[in-house]
Parts: structure tokens; C-alpha cells; sequence
């Protein structure tokens, strides 16, 4: 079954590039699109955590980034343009179950997904989370482009295909925690698709199938404005700057703004949705790693389109002029068009996916993983999560106050509540930057400030270099030091 996942995968990304496929109808996706390029489809790490918080800098731009922006509000279309409904009945899976309800104090760890290669390492995460004190586990199902349950769209793990084709690493989690009553979510990494120690073998992910969907950085742009996506290159160099510049961007991006993106994007969302007993969902690298990306071709073609009526014909015809000798003229002469644009595509698929989860499952909670400065998220990853809970596209954040410094964290936390609210707050806490004793302080001071709960970055680092001296491990003092008190 999983190898025949493959090959929908394989599918799912050589959709025709200006048309949907919808029902035998053909619907234009884009009108702001740019003609095609030339393509040939037949040339061919360390755990992930969720995002790094940096430095606040600026103050964010006002009005409505999304008015006029093609991508920002797709048709709900079930599961995508390519979807194959003959591998599973949408909602089948899930007939009859409704979520449990989110706890009135939540108790969550991050469960990275080194952990969901074996079916007695998940039961052992389950056993010791539960033991524990744990209430949600927030699985990564969604590392890299890969897919740690059974998808239609995207390849399975050479270390989840070696346990046999029986294995469903999601099914496990959820079979081995409702067990013990916590509830589970998927985390979803969302644009991150590379990691950093090299390309992927697998024909079939996207960073092999489409190495034209890549996020470019702006010190890449005009070296690969006119380079062939296909040449092995292309994607080398992208690797090659990803690996000199590991404070920019921790891997390979798919680019937010081309429709087919959030196309495949959402069809994971929904495939998830509809075939899994989950609690919830849990948006990850939903974002632009930096503002230095993405200025890969067919993004600047799409602003150019997107913004041309959006300025004078005099201004435009300048600009066209600048155009012939710099690829780049657009976006340096419009800075803060060129950011609105950028921050319509997240917010754009996430109220997509949002609406999508709904519609099928409106017991689902749908949280992310997010910068707890607000200013750095909003204007250098473009990331409005202030905007998604204002405009009811989001139930919960978990800001990633990752930090030892007790007051910087109580900052970030205070701000994320007073925009969303205690009710909709967990408290991000990134142990591995912490002692045990700055841990539990943390947890404390979340508990003062009137948090819906905490989340602990992460399961798999408590038990490894978490695990201290004595007859407790970290999870156990945790549970006989902080939750009991709350």
C-alpha cells in the first residue's frame, strides 16, 4: 500500500501547469500566472524543530495584504486538483469519531519524527508521555517533504518502509495514546521540504519531481533567473548557499506563491483530515524562512502581474524599462508591495486549509508553531499570526519562546496573549536551551500568566540528552514538580 502511495505522489506533482482538473471540468487557477517555462520532468538531518526566534526589527504595514491576490483564496475543492479517490473514501477513515475536547490545560510535547520510526519506540513515547503527566502529543508527521503515515501524495521514509508495508507510524500514535487518553495532533511542516545534508534519492519528492517549485534566495536570484530548473544544479546551488547560510535558512523551501504549492499543500491537509482518528493540527514552517526569499523566477514574474494595476502606467513603464537588464527591478523598487505580496500567500493557505479542516472536522483543533516576536514574523517571514486569530483562522499559537532567559520569556508569552487571548495561548518551551530547573520555571510562569497550557520542545530531547542523573528521568520530575501543581 505504501509503495502505491508512491506513485500518487509521482502524479501529484506534474499537474498541467495552467489548469485545474476538477470533475472532467477545466477551471484557470491563475490569471495573474505567468506563461510557463519550459520544463523536462525526465531529468532528473538533524531532528527538526519547530521555527527559531530572532531579534524583533521595524513595525508592520497596514491594510489588507490579501485583497487582489489569486492565491489567497482558492475554491475548496476536495483534496486538490489530481486527487485519487479510489485509494480512500473521503471521511471513511474517521466515520463517527469526533476529536476529544481540548483539555482545560493543556500538557503537550512536541514528538519529533525520529521517534515514529518503529512501532516499540512510539509505544514507549506514549507510555512515558502518559506516565508522565502529558495530556496532547503533537506528532511530526510532515518532516521534509516526506510523509511518516500512509499518503497518497508524498513518499514514505526508507526507515519507515524498512518495518514493512503494514507500518503506519500515525496509526500507531494515535492507537497507542487514545489508549491512555491524550489526545493527538499533526504537526505539518509546511514549506520546509530539504533539509541540510543533502538532496533527497527519492524520484518522487518534490525537491527531485519539481525543482522549479524551490523557494530561490535574493543572492541566488539573478545567477538562476535564466537557469533551467531541471539541471542538477539548479537545486545543488540552492543546497550549497542552505549549507553556508545555516543562520538564514535551515534547508530547502517550496515557494509559497505558485498555485500548485498550495494546491498539494492543502490536499495533505485534507488527506490527513479525512483518514485519521486526530484531535487536531498543528501548522509548522508556515512561512518564508527569511525575507531574503523567494525570489525564484516564476515569484517574480507573479508579482510583477500582481502588482502591475496596482501602480501608474508611468511608474510601470519605468519599471519595465529597469526590467530588461534586472530581474530584480520590481521587487527593490517596491518593497512594501513586494512584502503585502509575499504575506497574502501564508495567510492566503492558511485560511484555505483552515476552511478546509472545518468543513470536514469542526471538532478539530487547528493550532501552529509560531515566531513569538510578532514584528519579526510579521515583516521577515511574513508570517501575520496576529491576523490569522484576529480574522478567526486560527485556534491556538504556540509561540516559541525559546530562550533561557525567564523574562524574555515571560515578554513573548504576555504578547502573544494579549493578541489571542489566555484561551488560545500554549506556551512554547524550548528545554533544550534550558536547565531543568529554567524549564520548570518556565512551565511556572506560564501557569501565572493564565496560558491555555504549555507545549515542551521536545519529547525526543527529554529522553536523550534531557535524561539527568538520579533515579527520575526528566519527564518524571517534570510530572511530580510542575504539573501537579497545576
Amino acid at each position: 500500500m505504501m509503495r502505491s502511495a508512491r506513485c500518487y505522489t509521482f502524479i501529484a506533482w506534474f499537474p498541467t501547469l495552467a489548469l485545474v482538473l476538477s470533475l472532467g471540468a477545466c477551471t484557470v487557477v491563475d490569471p495573474s500566472a505567468p506563461s510557463p517555462r519550459p520544463s523536462n520532468p525526465q531529468n532528473e538531518e538533524a531532528p527538526g524543530r519547530p521555527d527559531r526566534a530572532t531579534d524583533p526589527r521595524g513595525q508592520p504595514s497596514a491594510g489588507d495584504p490579501r485583497a487582489g491576490d489569486p492565491g489567497a483564496r482558492a475554491t475548496d475543492a476536495p483534496g486538490g486538483a489530481l486527487r485519487n479517490t479510489a485509494w480512500k473514501t473521503p471521511g471513511g477513515a474517521v466515520a463517527g469519531y469526533r476529536a476529544r475536547p481540548l483539555p482545560a490545560v493543556v500538557r503537550a510535547l512536541w514528538v519529533v519524527r525520529t521517534t515514529l520510526t518503529d512501532p516499540d519506540s512510539i509505544r514507549v513515547m506514549a507510555e512515558r508521555a502518559a506516565e508522565a503527566g502529558f495530556n496532547t502529543l503533537v506528532v511530526q508527521v510532515r518532516g521534509r517533504g516526506d510523509a511518516y503515515y500512509e499518503s497518497r501524495w508524498e513518499p514514505t521514509p526508507a526507515t519507515v518502509l524498512d518495518e514493512g508495508p503494514t507500518f503506519d507510524p500515525l496509526a500507531v500514535v494515535i492507537d497507542e495514546a487514545h489508549q491512555r487518553g491524550m489526545g493527538v495532533h499533526a504537526w505539518v511542516n509546511g514549506h520546509l521540504v530539504g533539509g541540510l545534508g543533502g538532496l533527497p534519492t527519492d524520484p518522487t519528492h518534490l525537491i527531485r519531481a519539481r525543482p522549479d517549485l524551490l523557494a530561490v534566495p535574493r543572492a541566488l536570484a539573478r545567477d538562476l533567473y535564466d537557469m533551467d530548473p531541471w539541471v542538477p544544479r539548479y537545486a545543488e546551488t540552492i543546497l550549497q548557499y542552505s549549507q553556508q547560510n545555516t543562520d538564514r535558512v535551515e534547508g530547502l523551501y517550496s515557494t509559497p506563491s505558485h498555485p500548485e504549492v498550495k494546491e498539494h499543500l492543502y490536499s495533505v491537509w485534507m488527506d490527513l483530515v479525512e483518514s485519521y482518528e486526530l484531535d487536531g493540527l498543528h501548522f509548522d514552517y508556515i512561512r518564508y524562512p527569511s525575507a531574503d526569499f523567494d525570489y525564484s523566477r516564476d515569484a517574480l514574474e507573479r508579482f510583477r502581474n500582481w502588482v502591475t494595476p496596482r501602480i501608474s502606467p508611468a511608474r510601470r513603464a519605468g519599471l519595465d524599462r529597469a526590467l530588461q537588464s534586472d530581474p530584480l527591478a520590481y521587487t527593490d523598487s517596491l518593497p512594501g508591495p513586494w512584502g503585502e505580496f509575499r504575506r497574502a500567500q501564508i495567510t492566503g493557505l492558511v485560511e484555505r486549509i483552515y476552511h478546509g479542516v472545518k468543513k470536514r472536522r469542526p471538532d478539530l483543533t487547528v493550532s501552529a508553531a509560531v515566531f513569538p516576536n510578532f514584528e519579526d514574523a510579521y515583516l521577515y517571514r511574513f508570517q501575520d499570526w496576529k491576523g490569522w486569530l484576529a480574522g478567526g483562522i486560527l485556534d491556538a499559537v504556540a509561540p516559541m519562546a525559546y530562550t533561557p532567559d525567564n523574562e524574555i520569556f515571560e515578554a513573548q508569552i504576555g504578547s502573544a496573549i494579549e493578541a489571542a487571548g489566555r484561551n488560545r495561548v500554549w506556551a512554547g518551551v524550548g528545554i533544550y536551551q534550558n536547565t531543568y530547573r529554567g524549564t520548570l520555571d518556565k512551565i511556572r510562569i506560564a501557569g501565572n500568566l493564565g496560558t491555555r497550557g504549555v507545549i515542551l520542545f521536545s519529547y525526543d530531547w527529554a529522553v536523550t540528552e534531557g535524561e539527568g542523573r538520579g533515579n527520575r528521568t526528566f519527564l518524571q520530575r517534570i510530572a511530580e514538580d510542575a504539573f501537579r501543581e497545576r
